[in-house]
């Protein structure tokens, strides 16, 4: 159970309501057991299926959590942390370490495809061709089953824009997949 206050220093109009100390460290455990297996998985579908970098992802979106954890409101934190995991993707594709170029002489090697694990391979390494903007609202409208105003938040961007990504996201994926592209009863598999 929360214990709330009212923040020092605000006037009658603009009192935040802040959960005590004590208990802050306590729910955000809970949260975190309770929630980070399905960010862990939403960040490695936003960073192309590469597990340490997700787990990064998350440590980093938990640590701005973490800080921003008395001021979140109990019934959108689910919401807020998910926002979280992808403002960190999207920095961490931004960052310049990442966008330095790799010169190499010889094209590498590239992976063979996992039998345990079906298409999945296949299709973790299609979303890693698409921009990362296009791929959270593939991500978080279709594998997240979020609706486009909670991906829109997610993503801090208007619905209009979540639609059309994932509109484009998805004719990619089609494109690239046409096995997937029609189920028997004719509706869309990706």
């Amino acid at each position: 159970m929360s214990t709330w206050v009212f923040s020092e220093g605000a006037n009658d109009e603009r009192c935040v309501p802040v959960r005590w100390p004590a208990d802050r460290d306590h729910e955000f455990t809970e949260f975190v057991t309770a929630q980070r297996a399905a960010l862990v998985r939403v960040a490695a579908l936003l960073v192309s299926g590469d597990m340490a970098k997700a787990e990064d992802v998350v440590q980093t979106a938990l640590t701005k959590l973490y800080l921003a954890w008395p001021r979140v409101r109990s019934n959108t934190v689910r919401a807020y942390a998910r926002r979280c995991v992808v403002n960190a993707a999207m920095d961490d594709r931004r960052s310049l370490f990442t966008r330095r170029e790799r010169v190499s002489a010889q094209l590498p090697d590239a992976a063979a495809a996992n039998p345990e694990h079906g298409d999945a391979t296949a299709v973790v390494a299609l979303l890693a061709t698409l921009p990362a903007g296009m791929r959270a609202a593939v991500v978080l409208r279709y594998v997240e089953g979020l609706s486009i105003a909670e991906t829109a938040d997610a993503m801090g961007c208007s619905a209009g824009n979540v639609k059309s990504q994932s509109a484009r996201g998805l004719e990619r994926l089609r494109e690239a997949m046409p096995q997937y592209a029609r189920s028997l009863d004719g509706r869309s598999v990706i």
